[in-house]
């Protein structure tokens, strides 16, 4: 093996003993049989509300779990914009309706959590694009200025605007969510989270690229701050990016570095709300834990991190972290355990953002995969895996590296590892490329979504 000195920015990574402020997960059902065109047929709506009798998966149960079991702290509770106002596009918010689903908030706000308010239509109501010939930016508002309104004095609701957006018009997108976050504001939720999703399904392998990232942080509150207005971002690991198949081909670290980075440099904030995997096989249990490591590690910059999904959907659906009840507690599956919950629970105490690192002269277009409860086992041993193909090489002297007593070894075909590392407030750097640029994610429409199985997958 060739032995090689690399000088690495390791705080680019938001390398540190750290993890995301918020933990939780989708309790899905408000949003079943939506379509990426944004048409929600309200007949498919299956509120996670079993032992209120109105709906299919028992997500009181399931949130307490995670909530007591677990410490998840963050639950996303979709809903179709349809379900709300009872399929009547500009009226009132549904009484009959709102009512229901607010049993599933509060629900929520009973275990302590944030809750999420997620309106799943895709920037869409029956294939007409919000404020870009299809529904007006003034029907958007009302729809927002009402759950505002009503949750207003809820510091524990966080609002997401829109469900991954597609094919958008960004700046016209970004000029419609102003005008959102203006209203929610004038409401009277002052203070809580808003979630800013961008196009092309809210991809964190596009967001900085397309224009989305630097259009929505442009968005203010009505006193001109930024404060708690959080970039939205989502990522799947298979193939497209529509959380359709089995196999997981990336662990998207790639993608989020780059937003990390974005964030880092705006001194702005993201959250992750919507990401998973399917739990049978290796590869995607290997590639989840680490790309939920790897977030946790850039806690500086994300804020949270949710996954998909649990509520109405039975164990058997593919992307299904539903637990299990043994008729005495509940039992997570192996993805749940293993990725979402001890990623986070091994990791210690948020941290605070790190200085911004300047740019160097060699662009890093994606990151290498960090363990981050490698560095917490006294060994001060920090893996990086993924082969490397491209790496910036500075000659260095033997006695610069044992100053830094960091040594790095590498070769064309083997994974990267940084042996005896120091403490990490000791300023050390790497600047590397993993073996492929982001993963495209545009979720085409003759691809199936998540919803299209739905009739296997419900209880």
């Amino acid at each position: 093996m060739m032995l090689k000195s690399i000088i690495c920015h390791l705080a680019l990574f938001g390398l540190g003993s750290a993890r995301v402020q918020f933990l939780g997960m989708s309790i899905a059902g408000g949003e079943f049989g939506c379509q990426i065109d944004g048409s929600c047929p309200l007949g498919s709506t299956q509120l996670p509300l079993q032992s209120f009798k109105l709906g299919g998966g028992d997500g009181e149960g399931q949130m307490k779990h995670f909530a007591t079991d677990d410490g998840m702290n963050l639950f996303r509770l979709p809903i179709s914009w349809q379900f709300l106002v009872n399929n009547q596009l500009g009226s009132p918010l549904n009484t009959a309706n709102l009512a229901k689903y607010d049993k599933l908030v509060q629900t929520c706000l009973a275990t302590g959590a944030h809750c999420m308010i997620d309106i799943h239509n895709f920037a869409r109501w029956n294939g007409g694009i919000i404020g870009q010939g299809g529904p007006t930016d003034e029907q958007f508002v009302s729809l927002w200025t009402q759950l505002a309104t009503e949750y207003a004095a809820s510091q524990n609701i966080v609002f997401e605007l829109m469900n991954e957006p597609h094919d958008l018009d960004i700046p016209k997108w970004a000029a419609t969510c102003q005008k959102v976050v203006t209203a929610i504001r004038s409401a009277g939720a002052k203070t809580q989270m808003i979630l800013l999703p961008g196009s092309n399904f809210d991809s964190a392998a596009t967001l900085v690229s397309g224009g989305s990232a630097a259009a929505l942080m442009a968005i203010t509150n009505p006193d001109g701050s930024t404060d708690n207005l959080v970039l939205d971002v989502h990522k799947y690991l298979d193939v497209d990016n529509s959380g359709t198949h089995a196999e997981c081909i990336t662990n998207n670290t790639g993608a989020f570095g780059e937003v990390a980075t974005f964030l880092r440099q705006a001194e702005r904030k993201g959250l992750v709300s919507e990401t998973g995997a399917a739990p049978d096989g290796s590869a995607c249990l290997a590639r989840f834990c680490e790309q939920n490591s790897f977030i946790n590690a850039n806690s500086d910059v994300f804020v949270g991190l949710v996954s998909w999904a649990a509520g109405s959907f039975d164990t058997s659906y593919l992307l299904a972290q539903t637990p299990r009840f043994d008729g005495q507690k509940w039992v997570n599956n192996q993805l749940a355990a293993d990725c979402v919950v001890d990623t986070w629970l091994k990791s210690s105490e948020v941290v605070p953002a790190p200085a911004p690192v300047a740019s160097s002269s060699s662009a890093i277009v994606a990151v290498p995969t960090i363990t981050s409860t490698s560095y917490l086992t006294g060994t001060r041993t920090i893996s990086m895996t993924g082969t490397i193909t491209t790496i910036e090489i500075q000659e260095t002297s033997s006695a610069v590296i044992e100053s830094s007593s960091t040594v790095l070894e590498t070769d064309e075909s083997q994974p990267t590892t940084i042996l005896n590392a120091p403490a990490l407030d000791i300023p050390t750097t790497v600047e590397t490329t993993t073996n492929s640029a982001p993963i495209a994610s545009m979720k085409s429409p003759a691809i199936s979504n998540k919803y299209n199985t739905l009739q296997q997958a419900v209880l």
